[in-house]
């Protein structure tokens, strides 16, 4: 069974400069999540919980995740104030309950959440599926976000670990490509 880990696309990322194929990369998780559910799997979408005035602030529009997104009220909600969701929350636990197969990465942002979800995940002993053209970005100053997602696409499928790292694209992943 398949556990889908959506970081932090909340309506806070709006702020700032454009994120890379944001319309994109949201059709797509929809399209992940909506595999997921229908082969008896879980989403659990972690939401950034930030401190007041940083646009990510508790109970604050940018809180809140994109409505564009197709949530579930059976889908697991896990609330982090780190860049890594396992520090000081429940996802460890409720991995562990849910026992999956593989754990599939999905989300915003490339170079930090989504960076630290993979590798703490594949620390922790879980098979790890990241999707390659469902995690975005803005331009960093010193590198476009094309090159940062080439970058950990890359580097992620490159990592040393007890578990397998495996990096498809969404379309792959839902032809079972795996």
């Amino acid at each position: 069974m398949d556990v889908l880990i959506v970081v932090d696309m909340q309506v806070g990322l709006l702020d700032g400069p454009p994120k890379h194929d944001l319309a994109g990369v949201i059709a797509r998780i929809n399209a992940i999540a909506g595999n997921v559910c229908a082969t008896h799997g879980h989403v659990i979408w972690i939401r950034h919980c930030g401190t007041p005035g940083d646009g990510f602030a508790r109970h604050t529009p940018g809180w809140e995740f994109l409505p564009e997104l197709r949530r579930h009220p059976d889908d697991h909600l896990v609330e982090k104030t780190l860049n890594d969701p396992y520090v000081g929350t429940a996802l460890d636990a409720t991995l562990a309950r849910l026992r999956p197969s593989r754990v599939i990465v999905a989300g915003w942002a490339t170079d930090f959440c989504v960076d630290a979800t993979v590798r703490s995940t594949v620390s922790r002993d879980h098979h790890v599926v990241a999707i390659d053209d469902a995690h975005t970005l803005s331009d960093r100053p010193h590198l476009p976000a094309t090159a940062i997602i080439a970058h950990h696409n890359w580097l992620w499928s490159e990592l040393i670990s007890n578990r397998t790292i495996r990096v498809i694209s969404t379309k792959a992943f839902l032809a079972g490509d795996l």
